[in-house]
């Protein structure tokens, strides 16, 4: 095609810059040409003039997809799919990028609801790499958890930890230690005091960040921290392909942390088990989310002395009905440790090692954006160079702060990725302000 038609669109709009139509005709024109980068620039201006025009989302988020911008590409397209009125084409292009990331079983699901939609959208070959025909059935989506080889009965009563760590053993996170004991914490340790005010203790705190940073050992040194037991919940304890079974494992988790109160029970990967119902076309779905809200409510039974964490590396996939009062209602981003948590988490993971003048404070600012996680491959890192030289000397040495400082020199913050996805969603899906603190951390 001749690019007459893009230079008139473009003139068109130097006399008319706020004409949306006009600027999503030459959007729609640079894509057509695969001009993605040209597009995207067009879609995003038009957006900013016009930002709930669900044409517009879908050409921004095809643009995305066009230059393997997956990230970005799924928080337009799935702010887009959740809103009330979804164009068919939004369905199929998130089936793309669903596949694309290795989600077959989603992608088979939303491709059904494309051509469900607007048969004409069918794609034979795409089909095809899905490994589906014409004809394929909603039981497809529960594959997975077949192969999961999920048996019959519900899960075996389970052995409620007793941590032996607290507060002292968790480097850092001073802000999150203190929101944990003002919800948590405080309530037993001084019940008269919060009855006087009609709070009881228990409640909801659902934390989120990337991943490696914490969570779970916070949560684990929370239970510590009170002489409390632990249940850790992950998705394998619940979910089961016989129906009914998976709200039957959920509630009896919920009862043996209420005859164990005082008690802490954290789901971990909340988000597996708490999907947004919006994203759901099979209705036990639905009904396993609606019992995980009715036992945070307490609809039959008291939730006293049950105190109830979540983590999540992916909040925006979080049905929304869990952050409203009394349930998850204290939201905290659990964000990389700064210079002088990294210190604090050095000087834990290298408490009991054999080391020499360590300069814990060379080593925090050498090691930005790293996660916990990221500081303690680089202790092992560390150890094993020093390990190797053992070997060969026949003489162990201790680790130094140079030993250190080559190890982090290897290593890169596994947090830069979620950090790029969660960046989109705080730009482009954020109206109800749940991601301010990301843009705060970033400086956005």
């Amino acid at each position: 095609m001749s690019d007459d038609l893009v230079d008139s669109l473009r003139e068109a709009l130097e006399h008319a810059p706020d004409n949306v139509p006009l600027r999503r005709r030459l959007a729609d024109a640079l894509l057509a040409r695969a001009r993605v980068e040209e597009a995207e620039v067009e879609y995003r201006a038009a957006l900013a003039r016009d930002p709930s025009n669900a044409q517009l989302k879908l050409g921004l988020a095809d643009a995305f997809y066009r230059q393997s911008k997956d990230s970005a590409a799924l928080v337009v397209i799935e702010d887009l799919i959740n809103a009330r009125e979804t164009p068919a084409a939004a369905y199929l292009l998130h089936a793309r990028l669903l596949f694309r990331t290795g989600d077959v079983q989603r992608s088979v699901t939303q491709y059904k609801l494309a051509i469900d939609a607007d048969p004409e959208l069918a794609d034979a070959g795409f089909a095809a790499k899905l490994g589906i025909g014409e004809e394929f059935s909603d039981s497809d989506v529960y594959e997975g958890r077949v192969r999961m080889g999920m048996g019959e009965s519900g899960p075996a009563p389970r052995d409620i930890e007793r941590p032996k760590i607290n507060f002292e053993h968790v480097g850092g996170m001073d802000h999150l230690k203190e929101e944990i004991r003002l919800k948590i914490i405080y309530p037993l340790q001084h019940p008269e005091i919060y009855k006087a005010y009609g709070k009881t203790a228990g409640g909801g705190i659902l934390m989120y960040g990337p991943p490696g940073c914490g969570k779970t050992h916070l949560a684990r040194a929370t239970a510590g921290e009170i002489h409390a037991g632990f249940i850790s919940v992950g998705i394998n304890d619940v979910l089961s392909m016989w129906l009914g079974n998976s709200e039957r494992s959920l509630h009896e988790l919920f009862e043996q942390a209420r005859r164990s109160a005082p008690c802490v029970l954290f789901f971990d990967e909340v988000d597996a088990l708490g999907a947004r119902r919006s994203d759901m076309q099979q209705s036990a779905g639905r009904h396993l989310i609606n019992q995980f809200l009715a036992e945070l409510d307490g609809v039959n039974s008291s939730n006293e002395g049950v105190l109830i964490l979540a983590a999540t590396n992916s909040p925006w996939h979080v049905d929304p009905a869990f952050r409203r009062p009394g349930r998850f209602d204290r939201i905290l981003f659990v964000y990389p440790p700064d210079v002088a948590a990294r210190a604090s988490i050095l000087q834990i993971l290298l408490k009991e090692k054999p080391t020499q003048a360590i300069d814990y404070a060379q080593l925090a600012k050498k090691t930005d954006g790293f996660s916990g996680a990221d500081l303690m491959a680089l202790v092992d890192v560390a150890i094993e160079r020093k390990l190797q030289q053992a070997m060969k000397t026949g003489r162990p040495e201790p680790l130094t702060t140079a030993d250190l400082v080559a190890a982090a020199g290897q290593l890169k913050p596994t947090t830069r990725e979620w950090f790029s996805t969660a960046r989109n969603y705080a730009l482009y899906a954020n109206q109800d302000g749940i991601y301010d603190d990301i843009l705060k951390y970033m400086k956005l």
